[in-house]
């Protein structure tokens, strides 16, 4: 892959977006930096070196992420990257008739918010011949974890998704990077009451995604430790998974979103 100038990240504002912009900053890329709260935004833009495009709106809007990308294409050309990691999670149960919102809002912004992220790009990018889009999807993804039915379908269909993807876009020269994180320092993990093993702060994270990326990697769990506990629980019979994680900590229901 060619050195990265330019790079279009969602979800930019906090966590990992954040992270991955300081990153790409860093090695002289030019970012377009979408988020909900355009304050963190701006004071972000400012405090990176380079020239950067900030784009205040939520994902969920498919027509303002048009626009978004149509200005970026304009004032930096095709990306080398497009990151559609805008997310939200929140606890839900299905029998809780408030959590419907819940589980309505976390799969709109999850999934549609990541088909409405890589639209715009996918005929520039095809027409170039090379580009990345990349999906942070989750190791939530992999198992049905209880209290978090909307998060970990979200990210079910997030894998499932850009796997289709990846293969619509074999041999156009535009590689479809699925990265799935375990626990990771960020605003999202920091409301979680349990236990978290192998939790990676977020800008040690970023380099590791920076690496996947470059490399063009179909599917990576980060950090790997991770990925071994997913195999695992692949192969867990339903009967003994249910029985290890009936008793498992759950995320708080209420959350903001």
């Amino acid at each position: 892959m060619r050195p990265v100038s330019r790079v279009f990240i969602t979800g930019a504002s906090s966590g990992i977006g954040e992270a991955l912009a300081r990153h790409y900053a860093a090695q002289g890329a030019s970012l377009g930096l979408v988020g909900r709260r355009v304050q963190a935004l701006n004071a972000l833009a400012a405090s990176l070196p380079g020239r950067h495009a900030v784009y205040g709106l939520d994902v969920a809007d498919a027509a303002a992420l048009g626009e978004a990308a149509s200005d970026f294409l304009a004032r930096f050309g095709p990306p080398d990257v497009v990151i559609a990691n805008a997310g939200v999670s929140v606890g839900t149960l299905t029998e809780m008739a408030d959590d419907l919102h819940a589980f309505e809002r976390v799969l709109r912004t999850n999934v549609l918010g990541m088909v409405a992220t890589f639209q715009p790009f996918v005929a520039p990018l095809r027409a170039r011949g090379q580009g990345r889009l990349v999906g942070i999807a989750s190791v939530a993804g992999i198992r049905g974890l209880p209290g978090a039915g909307a998060y970990s379908a979200s990210k079910a269909a997030v894998i499932a998704y850009l796997e289709s993807l990846r293969v619509e876009l074999h041999g156009t020269g535009v590689k479809v990077v699925t990265i799935a994180p375990g626990y990771i320092e960020t605003p999202m993990t920091s409301v979680n009451t349990y236990p978290m093993p192998f939790l990676l702060p977020a800008d040690q994270a970023a380099v590791r995604f920076a690496r996947a990326i470059e490399a063009g990697v179909s599917y990576t769990v980060i950090p790997w430790q991770m990925g071994v506990v997913g195999k695992l629980l692949r192969l867990l019979p339903n009967p003994l998974f249910d029985r290890l994680f009936a008793r498992a900590g759950r995320k708080p229901r209420g959350l903001p979103l």
